[in-house]
């Protein structure tokens, strides 16, 4: 089975907790703390796999989990990182984040990695929250929670030249005349219901990849059959052959079908519509004359080349794959995806991402900087409750929930833990 799309969540690991721990030798009097880090948790990558070359792996498993690092312990004993994630994936993956539909990487190297998902930080042990006047602290720093997407993975193929055509127009049968492919081929009248790829070989040793892709019909760009699917695959080619029937048997009409393609190619991308084109007149077996002077009329209009050939009989064939083999050495490679950063999703700290509002009397703080915030605090300690009002002041809290009128005795709700004010 052809798999091209499919959505998958993933998550970096947690970093682990810090550790409250103290000195405990013999003879050594008043020992320090000496609680050691958590560790970080993995980072989640996605990898190219030269042995893969669809995203069926996906299929049923939709989870993919970073390992989450180790607690700290005593003896300032750091935990273990958590262990990274490598998705493997073929070539041609383009990966989107599902929630903004946004490109956050374009998979089209050779043993390509890409780091998406940092994992959480470990948090600090209670060795480094010693000072001249707290000399033993009694709380540590938990880990920060990993990073969880849910992200998209479209594969695009990866071809040099793509057949473009309305249905039973002789693509399939080309591309089985001019390569190793094996496409199902019949006097069918809708469309492949998958793309087909085939590696055409030169006298010379050259070569170039063809796709035929199919669903390319009126409407296409806007979701009509499996338009939208197959679209994505025209994107990473350099030439397109726009195969025209010219024996008039089905009943259509090459000029119309040419302009209806053209359309859908424009709709979905400019770029894309702006891609080097042959016109293929096919069928010459069969030829019906009039459809013949249209064909030749648009190809003139168009200022575009055109080759007459039959699939099935092999006429014009081998004339029109040297021309290609000739045409692409013109064409450069290029990263065809577009998009306007790598991104990769972190966990950066920052000490303004917190809100604050206000219901039925009760104020509540939220964001990542206080859910860090609490996660240092024990508060059942004097002293981390001092430190907590110190963080609380630098960060800006303290003076903004006395702009907001809050009065001693008023319950203030930091993350999941709900306090009483006092001045």
């Amino acid at each position: 089975m052809f798999k091209d799309y499919t959505k998958i969540i993933i998550k970096s690991g947690d970093g682990g907790n810090g550790a409250v721990s103290f000195r405990r030798e013999k003879y050594v009097a008043a020992g320090g703390p000496d609680g050691g880090d958590g560790g970080k948790g993995g980072d989640v990558y996605f990898q190219v796999d030269k042995d893969k070359n669809t995203l069926i792996d996906f299929r049923y498993n939709k989870k993919f989990n970073a390992g989450n690092g180790e607690n700290g312990r005593g003896s300032n004993c750091n935990g273990k990182y958590g262990k990274d994630l490598y998705i493997k994936v073929p070539i041609g993956t383009v990966i989107k984040d599902a929630e903004t539909g946004k490109v956050v990487a374009d998979l089209s190297k050779p043993e390509q990695t890409e780091l998406i998902l940092k994992g959480g930080r470990g948090g600090r042990g209670n060795s480094h929250f010693a000072t001249s006047t707290r000399q033993a602290p009694r709380f540590s720093e938990d880990g920060d929670r990993g990073e969880e997407k849910e992200v998209i993975l479209e594969l695009k193929l990866l071809a040099d030249v793509g057949l473009l055509g309305f249905p039973n127009v002789g693509k399939s049968t080309f591309l089985s005349m001019v390569t190793d492919a094996k496409p199902k081929i019949a006097n069918y009248h809708f469309t492949t219901l998958q793309p087909n790829l085939g590696v055409v070989k030169m006298k010379n040793g050259d070569g170039f990849v063809i796709a035929d892709i199919p669903g390319i019909i009126e409407g296409a760009s806007e979701g009509v059959g499996l338009g939208i699917q197959f679209l994505r695959h025209v994107e990473r080619t350099r030439l397109l052959l726009h195969f025209l029937d010219i024996s008039g048997q089905e009943g259509r009409n090459p000029v119309e079908d040419f302009y209806k393609i053209n359309k859908e190619l424009k709709n979905y991308s400019e770029k894309l519509s702006n891609r080097k084109q042959i016109i293929v007149a096919n069928k010459l077996d069969v030829q019906n004359e009039e459809l013949v002077k249209e064909v030749e009329k648009l190809a003139q209009k168009e200022g575009l080349e055109l080759y007459k050939i039959s699939a099935a009989t092999k006429q014009g064939v081998q004339e029109l794959i040297d021309h290609v083999s000739e045409v692409l050495k013109t064409l450069p490679k290029e990263d065809l995806i577009e998009f306007e950063e790598k991104k990769v999703y972190t966990l950066e700290e920052k000490d303004d991402d917190w809100t604050i509002k206000e219901e039925d009397g009760v104020f509540i703080v939220s964001g990542r900087a206080v859910q860090r915030l609490m996660g240092r605090v024990n508060i059942e300690d004097n002293e981390s409750m001092y430190y907590l009002q110190k963080c609380l002041k630098n960060m800006g809290i303290d003076d903004k929930l006395r702009e907001m009128g809050v009065c001693e005795g008023d319950t203030v709700i930091l993350d999941d833990w709900e306090l009483e004010w006092y001045d």
